[in-house]
């Protein structure tokens, strides 16, 4: 490139806010802002968006972060920005009026349970009972899935029917929407999604990356409503005179997880784990699509360019982790605010035998219970609020182990990267791993360093590094090659003896036992 001052723009639209952040040509952070927008819970089990609140909120980040890098001293922020890229929540679904282009019902999000009664009835129905759709696109029937949040959409609610039998309605993911808005909406919104997302409808076929026609069909979901399907690192179109940065190409696209394996630089046999509302661990598998026997789902990892090879990935979804400590802020009150947890945990210990399983909506990876409910073991007269809250923290890590444990059997030796000891590292990203304590357990639960990198945020890093290959701000090589990054990054290393991981792993194992079978208890 040039000596003239050089931009990408990411846009990261989460489970609970968005941001937008601008990098220079060095990756470095020049500007940012985030947004937190409401969470719905109509009732037990559902959790909805609102669409219009959402593309309000990207917009407000975008005008922010670009007033803050100003004021910072890059002036010539907006004329040096050569791209953007977008990375959003998987699997969270809409229905909107290509006419009017206002949103049919709530976005669904990803972690609703309400399609369960869909789930049963299509095991019952279908050969293949839940795997009925894995050997075309890796994942079972389940609630998380947008198939079954669309099919939900057309058997309940009016508008949508109406609008799929008059041809007026465009389903999508939330790239989809914020594309089809960022692109000119009602005129001329360009109607896409990217190969990750679409990976985790549960439509697309792994192998030919195209909508599966007799997956439509066994679900009866017509082609016409979808997006085309495009990779992930490529100039889509420019943003229009609605927005910030009008005539700006969108030119990469990614789902949070899988942009976060691209900004940590995640090649085959190298796993991450994200720590959000949720935790998602992926392992890179390469050109090969491995079928899981131990409950983990066979994705996409990243596609970074047309005619570039495609990467797949294990992945292990975890429903509830950051989630579980908004839980004891927002609804116990037990702190004041995310950061306190950690100086409460560390006021004892260890969790005074206290198991904490967070399965408020079912379990996810590796068990797939809908039925699940959340428990508490092991409480006793002793037991206080550090306990509770050490045993929060210690549930994220469980369940991270209980997934890398099913990708071990599944990948073997040869799927994994080891170091020089042996020993397999895993990276980690997400707002919650700026919690030592949290990472120093994760990396004593499974006896392996834990490597969290100097930037946290490397979801929103991804997409930027998608957007600027596709625009040739960066090659393949030097996103990759991680120059000198790794200086400032920091390695766990595990602090606890063999019998003791056991002991509690064993007792985890019983706790989670305790959550089966729970999800019609009286009210």
């Amino acid at each position: 490139m040039s000596n003239e001052e050089v931009f990408i723009g990411s846009i990261d639209q989460g489970t609970t806010s968005s941001r937008f952040i601008i990098y220079d040509q060095f990756a470095k952070s020049v500007g940012s802002h985030q947004v937190e927008f409401t969470q719905i819970y109509p009732q037990a089990g559902w959790v909805e968006h609102d669409p219009m609140e959402i593309l309000e909120s990207v917009k407000v980040c975008i005008e922010k972060a670009l007033d803050k890098a100003t004021a910072d001293g890059y002036k010539n922020v907006v004329k040096g920005l050569k791209a953007i890229g977008l990375t959003n929540q998987r699997e969270t679904t809409l229905v909107w009026s290509k006419s009017s282009g206002l949103p049919l019902y709530n976005a669904i999000v990803w972690m609703d349970a309400r399609t369960t009664s869909i789930c049963r009835k299509l095991e019952k129905e279908l050969s293949g009972g839940r795997t009925h759709f894995v050997k075309s696109c890796g994942l079972p029937i389940s609630t998380y899935f947008s198939a079954l949040k669309l099919l939900w959409l057309l058997e309940n609610v009016q508008d949508v029917k109406k609008a799929v039998n008059t041809g007026d309605a465009l389903f999508g993911t939330i790239d989809t929407w914020l594309i089809w808005n960022l692109t000119g909406g009602c005129d001329g919104g360009i109607h896409v999604t990217d190969v990750s997302n679409a990976s985790r409808t549960m439509l697309m076929n792994l192998k030919t990356l195209e909508w599966d026609r007799s997956t439509l069909e066994t679900l009866g979901i017509s082609i016409e409503i979808l997006p085309k399907i495009v990779s992930n690192a490529e100039i889509i179109g420019n943003i229009t005179n609605k927005w910030p940065l009008t005539g700006i190409p969108i030119a990469g696209c990614l789902g949070d997880q899988h942009a976060a394996m691209v900004g940590q630089a995640c090649r085959k046999g190298e796993a991450k784990s994200t720590y959000g509302t949720g935790a998602f661990i992926l392992l890179n598998t390469g050109e090969e699509v491995i079928v899981s026997s131990h409950g983990l789902l066979s994705t996409l990892a990243y596609k970074l360019g047309p005619d570039a090879p495609t990467n797949y990935a294990l992945e292990g979804s975890i429903a509830i982790a950051g989630a579980a400590v908004q839980w004891l802020r927002d609804s116990l009150g037990i702190i004041q605010s995310a950061g306190e947890i950690e100086e409460l945990a560390n006021k004892v210990e260890n969790s005074g035998g206290v198991y904490f399983v967070p399965a408020f909506n079912g379990l996810f990876a590796p068990w797939w219970r809908d039925d699940a409910r959340g428990v508490c073991i092991g409480i006793t007269r002793f037991t206080n609020k550090s306990h509770i809250a050490r045993a929060v923290l210690e549930s994220m890590c469980f369940q991270v182990k209980d997934v890398l444990d099913s990708m071990h059997k599944d990948a073997g030796e040869k799927g994994e990267v080891k170091n020089e000891k042996g020993e397999f590292l895993l990276r980690v990203d997400g707002g919650a791993t700026v919690n030592n304590l949290l990472m120093q357990v994760q990396a004593d639960l499974l006896g392996s360093p834990v490597l969290r990198p100097a930037d946290i945020e490397t979801t929103a890093l991804g997409a930027a590094y998608a957007a600027g290959l596709a625009v040739g701000v960066w090659t393949l090589k030097e996103i990759f090659s991680g120059g000198g990054k790794m200086k400032e990054d920091t390695i766990f290393q595990p602090k606890v003896d063999g019998e003791q991981r056991k002991k509690r792993v064993e007792s985890w194992g019983k706790a989670v036992s305790r959550t089966f079978d729970l999800a019609d208890l009286s009210l």
